[in-house]
């Protein structure tokens, strides 16, 4: 049904020489990673000795409200910003909610490979509604919003 490999030694050669060719560019592509500048730390020693310590409390990741240390979901946005959430197989659902919910409100980034993200993610998480989904999806990303985060109000 299918052809077999050729027994014929140029191609043998061939596919040598492939082979070589892809280790050597793979190689130079690790060579220019590890060579690539490394950005600056944009931390001086005394925000990183504040960041830190203990008794700095944690912020939430959307809208930078200080949290208590045993919150599961910020006060403020409604986040779920626990320590271990999505690794908790039962918290892990309000973390995939909220990403769904936030790409079906306009509070994502219009790249297409975000897009292709999200259609992965609902074939995964639900395949029965989501085309349903993409509708809401696609009709979000038309309009060309994207994520601009609300300016906090500081207490």
């Amino acid at each position: 049904m299918f052809a077999t490999a050729s027994n014929d030694p140029d191609v043998l050669i061939g596919e040598i020489a492939l082979a070589g060719l892809a280790v050597a560019l793979f190689s130079r592509l690790l060579v220019w990673i590890r060579d690539a500048p490394v950005k600056p730390d944009p931390w001086d020693a005394e925000m990183e000795q504040k960041m830190s310590s203990p008794e700095t409390p944690a912020a939430c990741h959307r809208c930078s409200v200080p949290l208590k240390s045993d919150v599961w979901f910020c006060p403020h946005c409604n986040s779920a910003v626990g320590p271990y959430n999505n690794l908790m197989p039962y918290v892990q659902i309000f973390s995939e909610g909220e990403v769904l919910r936030n790409s079906s409100s306009r509070h994502v980034r219009n790249r297409p490979l975000v897009m292709v993200g999200y259609f992965l993610l609902t074939l995964a998480l639900c395949p029965p509604l989501a085309p349903l989904y993409w509708v809401i999806l696609f009709k979000n990303f038309r309009n060309r919003q994207t994520f601009n985060p609300e300016p906090t109000k500081e207490s």
